[in-house]
């Protein structure tokens, strides 16, 4: 139980692990899909390319979808990319390292399928065997261009009664069903070439500018998830404050009609009416939540974070990020969390 604890505390803290862990998923989901599909070609002149080529690409474009839509770091990658510059310079780097992350990702899936389709060669007899050249074969000689083109149609239904015992029909397959094998082991082979020659000549050129977008990467992603944890617990806290500060003023006002004249003869001293917020101690674990108390500085304070996000630079003045929220605590405070999780 300890062993699965801390396995999962480790993919609950790197994000990068999580989107691993969803793109083997979906990889896994796309195998399982495509080995229980049940493939049917028209057998139809007009319809065998156009039913061959979606099977072989729809899937593909649907899978790649989802693997954008799960990978979270795709929306950290638009925000990053669309935000106002503010105090804090973009750095067309790290959003390409980004894109290029979830790219790898998302087309894991997509992949998968394109190579199970062209290794099982079904959607590329269906797609392609109208597009056969007859002269290839001599059953073909005695036959009119219409009926080979008929003839072509119905390679791909092996039960059909006019192709069943056809040993043109069983050439054909076989020579479109070898050419589509012939397509995917070269895919596959040229991607495992590709892979182990980017893993093997990565450590032959300077790595300082592949550490540098890969770490503030990262920091975007934790950047914003603490923030948003952040906005989270403030939010929780300030609806309790709101809920204490309404009890509170009922009572009050309660005391004031005489209502509570029961409880007072039984207790001579008042309920203890909750403490303000401004003679906590600053230096508590929430000051810096308890600072933003209105909402109008909830508001300002979500403007500015997405309008002038603070600086990289933990000794500049906090000034610029505060903006006009008046109150006692320090106004951008909730930056100092999130300063103290990912320390630059």
């Amino acid at each position: 139980m300890d062993k699965f604890r801390m396995l999962f505390q480790h993919f609950q803290s790197s994000s990068e692990s999580v989107m691993n862990g969803i793109c083997l998923l979906l990889a896994v989901v796309t195998v399982k899909l495509y080995s229980s599909f049940d493939f049917n070609c028209p057998c139809l002149a007009r319809y065998n390319a156009l039913y061959g080529l979606g099977l072989l690409l729809a899937p593909p474009l649907a899978l790649f979808l989802c693997g954008l839509l799960a990978n979270r770091q795709s929306v950290v990658m638009v925000e990053e990319w669309r935000r106002p510059a503010g105090h804090r310079r973009k750095d067309p780097g790290i959003i390409r390292y980004m894109c290029s992350s979830v790219l790898q990702r998302a087309l894991a899936a997509p992949l998968v399928w394109i190579l199970l389709a062209l290794l099982d060669g079904k959607c590329f007899v269906c797609a392609f065997s109208n597009s056969v050249d007859p002269e290839k074969f001599l059953d073909f000689a005695n036959m009119t261009p219409s009926q080979v083109q008929f003839f072509l149609a119905k390679v791909p239904c092996k039960e059909d009664e006019l192709v069943r015992n056809s040993p043109a029909r069983k050439a054909v397959s076989r020579y479109l069903r070898c050419l589509s094998q012939a397509i995917g082991w070269s895919v596959t082979l040229l991607l495992i070439i590709a892979a182990f020659l980017a893993r093997c000549l990565r450590p032959c050129f300077d790595q300082t500018g592949f550490l540098q977008r890969r770490y503030w990467s990262n920091y975007v992603d934790l950047e914003q998830k603490l923030f948003d944890e952040t906005c989270c617990e403030h939010a929780r806290d300030f609806a309790h404050r709101c809920v204490l500060h309404f009890f509170a003023s009922m009572q009050s006002e309660l005391q004031a009609r005489g209502l509570h004249r029961d409880n007072a003869c039984r207790s001579p001293e008042p309920p203890a009416v909750p403490e303000p917020p401004e003679v906590l101690d600053s230096g508590s674990e929430k000051a810096h939540l308890r600072a933003i108390s209105s909402r109008e500085q909830v508001d300002h304070l979500l403007s500015t974070w997405y309008s002038r996000k603070p600086p990289l630079d933990l000794a500049a003045s906090p000034g610029l990020c505060g903006g006009g929220l008046s109150h006692r605590a320090p106004t951008f405070a909730l930056g100092t969390r999130l300063s103290q999780h990912t320390d630059v």
